[in-house]
């Protein structure tokens, strides 16, 4: 089939072992560990002779971890797949299919998010849709976090979806949060995308009324209130950063 399956890994003992199962059909299954404390390299190691764990600091830049792991594939198709997600059978079939003959350079392939046993159709996590299969030469990601596979050539669409399971508490969505929006206020700021006090308040007041009311997030009933709440205190969390990160009064 000549596919590489990539895994970004930091503490996923619990989430890897079922990850590396959804994804066994694969030639190569490459994980870059970011020095994970727990036993995941040993749990990953165990699980699956095709396992290959390369150590690398993530440095908090995504971009520079996933075309280190580009470096590392050998096989003409790469599909990257986090810790917290699976490929179902039917997309598994779906992706042997595509890449067997195609002229596309690469595909996107939508995601379900299944919170606290509710898969979520509307809201922050209704459409998402990510460049995730694609030629290993055939570009570069960029962006330290919300980070883009940029391909040269034609793309196409999957119908079937990844299957991701983030956040089981809400401690860990908030220290979650906490981390992306320092990722992102950092961001910010290196592209000197300065923010306005004003932006605090009313961004993540319009990104809650867009998430739950325009998109219908309301339809997920309490999960889907609970994650336009908690999207739209992302939000704050970025802009206040940046914004007191530029009066130089707080270390991002």
């Amino acid at each position: 089939m000549d596919l590489s399956v990539v895994i970004l890994t930091k503490n996923e003992e619990k989430n890897i072992i079922d990850c590396i199962e959804s994804v066994s059909f694969a030639d190569e299954l490459i994980i870059i560990d970011d020095y994970s404390t727990d036993r995941t390299e040993e749990v990953a190691k165990g699980s699956n002779t095709k396992v290959k764990i390369y150590k690398r600091s993530l440095n908090d830049n995504f971009s520079a971890q996933r075309n280190f792991a580009l470096s590392k594939t050998t096989k003409k198709w790469t599909l990257f797949i986090d810790a917290d997600e699976r490929v179902s059978p039917v997309l598994q079939k779906e992706i042997e299919h595509k890449i067997k003959k195609t002229d596309m350079s690469g595909f996107y392939i939508g995601r379900a998010d299944i919170m606290w046993g509710k898969k979520l159709r509307y809201g922050e996590a209704g459409k998402n849709t990510f460049l995730r299969l694609g030629r290993t030469t055939g570009g570069i990601w960029r962006g330290s976090v919300h980070e883009k596979w940029e391909i040269e050539g034609q793309t196409a669409k999957f119908e079937e979806k990844i299957y991701h399971y983030p956040h089981p508490t809400i401690s860990e969505f908030l220290n979650d949060i906490n981390y992306y929006s320092s990722l992102r206020a950092k961001e910010l700021l290196k592209q000197k995308k300065y923010v306005k006090a004003w932006e605090i308040i009313f961004y993540p007041v319009l990104k809650f009324k867009y998430n739950y009311i325009l998109r219908l997030g309301m339809l997920d009933g309490i999960q889907g209130l609970v994650l336009a709440i908690m999207m739209s205190f992302h939000s704050f969390l970025v802009r206040s950063k940046a914004w007191l990160a530029q009066k130089k009064t707080l270390q991002v």
